[in-house]
């Protein structure tokens, strides 16, 4: 059966969700069924059935959004432990709110890919690379193959 990846994002000004919309892309070019949902749209049993979450954010004064971080409440009793994890976003001026989703990924027991994406401003043609190459070491992830560290 054909791998899964759901890639869940919250963004205000787009920046975060051509970022999301990259990894998929990434994932798929390696033979990853994959979809981008917005935070507000996603369906809690296709995260429970997905072999990957991927999750993402932009930073708000230091921090991720509210919302995401009660959505990430949400998620700690659908037992996703064990599921290869990824988190990335989009800032202005600090950039925590990736590095923060990754540390409540792993409290859920998620296997997050090391380092978190993090992208300053509007992602450019090398920046939307990096997005895709963070949907293939999430493909390279599930599918056991080694995954190069940074």
């Amino acid at each position: 059966m054909k791998k899964t990846l759901v890639v869940v994002y919250l963004s205000t000004s787009g920046n975060t969700k051509r970022m999301a919309d990259a990894i998929v892309e990434g994932a798929e070019s390696r033979g990853i069924s994959s979809a981008a949902v917005s935070f507000y749209d996603v369906d809690l049993d296709k995260l429970r059935s997905a072999d990957a979450i991927a999750i993402g954010s932009s930073t708000f004064w230091y921090k991720m959004h509210d919302a995401m971080e009660k959505f990430l409440d949400r998620l700690k009793p659908l037992n996703l432990k064990g599921k290869v994890g990824a988190a990335f976003g989009s800032y202005g001026w600090s950039g925590e709110a990736p590095v923060q989703i990754a540390h409540k990924m792993r409290e859920m027991g998620i296997d997050v890919i090391d380092p978190v994406l993090r992208v300053q401003w509007d992602p450019d043609e090398k920046d939307l690379k990096e997005c895709e190459r963070l949907g293939k070491d999430i493909a390279k992830a599930l599918k056991k193959e080694p995954v190069p560290v940074a």
